[in-house]
């Protein structure tokens, strides 16, 4: 068979992969988001203590693979906790706070990008350290952060691929079920692998879409 009749017939498995990768990569970046944007004001705070607790979190996510995490959420939550948790569940956590931590840097450096001298005239306006964040810096900061974090978005898609190493029904796993169903273990790859450049590529040309936007109201 070619690829087009493998596609076909195996099509329920492929459409199931796709809909758990991308519930998989729009939940983790939710999460990610709402949680790395507090994590990098935490980054940002003056105190020391939970300054170093978020740095190496970062760091610790940042220095170890995302098959690791996985495997540490999923196995890690009934050896330590006892509790047995959904896989899909487990790789969704494990992604998310993987996000979490690339998504704080994102943050906290399209806030660093925007000029000091902004700062100060807001504080010397009489405005609080709450308010010149709100209103003064998060918005300018924002032009710098969303393209990004469309890059996060693609890079997503793609790390989701390790979730299959517990069982989860995305994209990879799809295929191996494929590969052992049409013994053919080639042409299933070859479908997932323009499955998935399908979605980074057009997420990819939105994200620069957006960004050519931003500078022409600039």
């Amino acid at each position: 068979m070619n690829i087009l009749e493998v596609f076909v017939k195996y099509r329920v498995y492929y459409f199931t992969g796709i809909k758990i990768t991308l519930l998989l990569s729009f939940g983790a970046l939710i999460i990610g988001t709402t949680l790395g944007s507090l994590l990098s004001l935490v980054r940002l705070s003056k105190n020391k203590v939970l300054q170093f607790l978020a740095r190496v979190y970062i760091e610790v996510v940042r220095g170890t693979p995302m098959m690791v995490q996985i495997s540490l959420v999923y196995f890690g939550s009934y050896a330590l906790l006892g509790i047995d948790i959904d896989g899909f569940v487990a790789a969704l956590i494990a992604v998310a706070l993987n996000s979490t931590a690339y998504v704080a840097e994102i943050i906290r450096s399209g806030i660093q990008s925007i000029d000091k001298g902004q700062t100060e005239a807001s504080r010397s306006l009489g405005l609080t350290s709450g308010q010149t964040m709100r209103h003064i810096i998060l918005p300018q900061a924002v032009k710098n952060i969303l393209p990004t974090l469309g890059n996060e978005f693609v890079t997503l898609i793609k790390e989701t691929s390790v979730a299959s190493t517990i069982g989860v029904a995305e994209l990879m796993y799809a295929s191996k079920i494929v590969q052992s169903t049409s013994f053919q273990p080639f042409t299933p790859l070859v479908i997932v692998a323009v499955l998935y450049f399908i979605f980074t590529f057009t997420i990819s040309q939105l994200v620069a879409l957006f960004e050519r936007r931003l500078s022409h109201n600039d």
